[in-house]
């Protein structure tokens, strides 16, 4: 399991304020707590925090590597910004994300390629994010074949199938998990399959049951990637169980906090 911390983007108001104040006492809090929750990348997104985000997202890596050494997902939808970001890093680094369109997805391939990071890439193109399965699994194929022809190890590769609130098309996430198992067939051995998790229950009343049931749901199929709030201990420990009853965790009476040390 690759959890990736959620926490730490402008939409949040506290990390707004930090942004805004300069505040890096936020920010290593913020980092720190992931960490010890067993994050094994920190997500970095500077949202709308700022005009200059080029220059919040430098701020945001520096604090955050002030803190920990925990590798971080450079998170924007900005080039300029993800560059500014990745510039900053001294660690492995991710970069989150791109689409599969097919001329921005070489750009940011041979980008990843140059700077040895790992990359996320949404089953989405210009035709926009697809409702049906195999149009999803069209995409991803695309990009795993891009990915292969270019170099880029499946290690190296990250594919978001993206999950729509379920308050919104709720015979969505049957389908995602429909997508997981057919991206899981795409390459030997396959890409990791993460998700913005959080989305899937968004304005919704519960929230976190609804995120911790279909994280379940969607490791059991393939996912073993995330983006979570890893604060939330009833999630992880349910991400861990998952794990372990998939014989991907060895059992121990203390298989949760063995996972976490990991």
């Amino acid at each position: 399991m690759i959890p990736i911390g959620e926490r730490i983007n402008g939409m949040f108001t506290d990390v707004k304020r930090a942004i805004l104040e300069k505040d890096a006492s936020v920010i290593h809090v913020l980092a720190r707590r992931q960490t010890e929750a067993g994050a094994k990348f920190l997500d970095c997104n500077v949202g709308t925090a700022v005009a200059d985000r080029e220059g919040a997202m430098r701020w945001l890596v520096t604090e955050i590597q002030n803190a920990v050494k925990t590798p971080i997902a450079v998170d924007s939808q900005n080039f300029d910004v993800v560059k500014a970001g990745v510039a900053a890093c001294d660690s492995p680094v991710m970069i989150n994300s791109v689409s599969g369109d097919p001329e921005k997805l070489k750009t940011y391939i041979s980008y990843a390629l140059e700077k040895d990071a790992a990359l996320i890439a949404l089953t989405m193109d210009r035709r926009g994010i697809p409702q049906d399965v195999n149009t999803r699994v069209e995409v991803a194929a695309t990009i795993v074949t891009t990915a292969l022809e270019m170099g880029l190890a499946m290690g190296k590769l990250y594919i978001d199938p993206i999950i729509i609130p379920v308050n919104v098309a709720q015979d969505q996430p049957a389908r995602l998990l429909e997508v997981i198992q057919q991206v899981r067939m795409l390459a030997d051995p396959p890409p990791h399959i993460t998700l913005g998790l959080s989305n899937v229950s968004q304005k919704t009343a519960e929230r976190s049951l609804i995120n911790r049931i279909f994280l379940v749901m969607a490791a059991g199929v393939g996912l073993d990637s995330a983006i979570v709030d890893v604060l939330d201990t009833d999630l992880m420990d349910a991400w861990v169980t998952a794990e372990m009853l998939l014989n991907k965790q060895i059992y121990s009476d203390s298989f949760l906090k063995a996972a976490r040390m990991m």
